[in-house]
């Protein structure tokens, strides 16, 4: 497995989809953002897209891995990586915007982030169809931080 940043707009856009199913919102943030990939030979199976948000603080807009290669310690190994790339570039702060249940957010606390915010109604508001994960649908989203460095 190899770890590469690459131009976000390289990234398989199915890929991507698989995170965040709204296509108009993934074309908003790409422009201008940095991408990641996780290469199996030539195949992009893991992709991240960050950007800066602020003077040393960065988004993590997008981070995933195709369904036939989880659970194998990809995305972990990709998401470090991503961080210890945005600290070279100068970022001291990390964010994102995740559900307020499900295995992303314990994905997310096991690498150290924090809770910063709650938004209530998010995924109501901007998603034209419910997002479910067991049989539960999304309505707020966290937002999650952590300090590099």
């Amino acid at each position: 497995m190899k770890f590469v940043e690459m131009a976000p707009g390289q990234l398989p856009l199915a890929l991507l989809l698989e995170a965040d199913p709204a296509e108009q919102r993934i074309a908003a943030y790409l422009p201008g953002a940095w991408g990641f990939a996780a290469l199996a030979g030539n195949e992009v199976v893991g992709a991240c897209v960050a950007g800066l948000v602020g003077e040393q603080t960065a988004e993590l807009f997008n981070i995933v891995v195709a369904p036939n290669h989880q659970q194998q310690g990809i995305g972990s190994r990709l998401l470090r990586f991503v961080l210890t790339s945005l600290a070279g570039k100068g970022v001291h702060r990390v964010e994102l915007g995740t559900g307020s249940f499900g295995h992303q957010l314990t994905y997310y606390q096991r690498h150290g982030f924090r809770v910063d915010a709650v938004i209530k109604d998010h995924f109501l508001i901007h998603y034209p169809e419910p997002l479910m994960e067991h049989g539960i649908q999304h309505k707020d989203m966290l937002r999650l931080y952590l300090e590099l460095g």
